[in-house]
């Protein structure tokens, strides 16, 4: 039996090597990404797709990398190749963490700024808050007249649990070197929230807010710059609609928050105008399949696990932490 499971990790070990070895390897070019072609197109020319798709953070999730980590690398590969003459921004999300929205975003407007290759967002059926927050500083954005986006805002979200704690009899004995540093607290009772450690958090939502428009602002009037006549322009009162509310496609192409109305082909025509190329080849870059991954997914101990998959991940908000987040996920 021991000698049958040696035999079986041997196979497996080489299995593992095989496609490891057929996706490029971890070497070479010093990327750890591997391209992968998703539609040839009999064209030469390339289309760079860059998927940002679910809750926008700076986490590990799956893999060795975070969401910011791989978003830079593929825009890194996208800028050596030379035959990569656009890239085009999947986006299918509801929004994320502050710090992470504002490192992808700034990416991409350094992106277009040094290699000087159109971003064009192409929005699915959510783009909302952090999901627009990263498109902003594209050339050119297409979402789907029922697309949820908008949500221009930002949140902190926390409990607090004291009073079910004075119910149950139950007191906090807090030790602390100055006034604040337990602010935010759970445990704190209402009297002892003070309107001055009040006005310090609502002072952090409004600078990251204020920064939310500048990127909106400033994006929306370098794409219309960039793409001369064309395009869509901010309306005079675009504020009044950067309140939280979600806009539907329609409403944020009729707003200037997008530039066209259509459907992921649409933002492929638009990119190979852009462009300025007949057609091209959609490529993607993949995380190759490695003996590390495999074997730490052997690794894992814990017992089987049923997942219901809803078709969207929701959020789990820590206390303490701003995001750019759409409210239809956390309500």
């Amino acid at each position: 039996m021991f000698l049958f499971g040696l035999l079986i990790l041997k196979d497996i070990f080489f299995w593992a090597i095989n496609i490891t070895s057929s996706a490029g390897g971890l070497g070479g070019s010093g990327h750890f990404l591997r391209e992968t072609v998703l539609a040839a197109n009999d064209s030469k020319y390339k289309i760079a797709v860059i998927p940002v798709e679910g809750i926008i953070t700076g986490a590990v999730l799956e893999g060795a990398h975070d969401m910011v980590t791989l978003v830079k690398e593929q825009l890194k590969m996208a800028g050596e190749d030379d035959d990569v003459k656009a890239v085009l921004l999947k986006v299918d999300s509801p929004g994320g963490e502050v710090m992470a929205s504002d490192e992808i975003s700034r990416a991409i407007a350094e992106f277009q700024k040094d290699v000087r290759k159109p971003v064009i967002a192409s929005f699915g059926s959510l783009a909302a808050s952090g999901g627009y927050y990263v498109s902003a500083p594209c050339q050119w954005i297409v979402a789907n007249e029922l697309t949820i986006t908008g949500s221009i805002g930002v949140i902190m979200h926390g409990y607090n649990y004291r009073g079910l704690m004075d119910k149950l009899g139950v007191r906090p004995e807090v030790y602390k070197s100055g006034r604040f540093k337990d602010m935010m607290s759970g445990d704190k009772s209402k009297e002892e929230i003070s309107q001055e450690e009040r006005d310090m958090i609502q002072a952090l939502i409004n600078t990251s807010y204020n920064r939310f428009k500048e990127v909106v602002a400033t994006g929306r009037q370098q794409a219309k710059q960039k793409n001369n006549t064309k395009g869509r322009s901010l309306v005079r009162d675009w504020e009044q609609y950067a309140d939280g509310r979600i806009l539907t496609g329609a409403d944020a192409f009729k707003h200037g928050f997008v530039d066209e109305l259509g459907s992921f082909d649409t933002a492929v025509k638009q990119a190979e105008k852009l462009a300025g190329i007949p057609k091209a080849k959609l490529v993607r870059y993949d995380q190759p399949v490695s003996l590390a991954n495999l074997l730490k997914w052997f690794a894992k101990s814990e017992p089987p696990k049923m997942k219901i998959d809803l078709g969207i991940d929701l959020p789990k908000l820590e206390a303490g932490r701003m995001y750019f987040l759409s409210p239809a996920l956390y309500h």
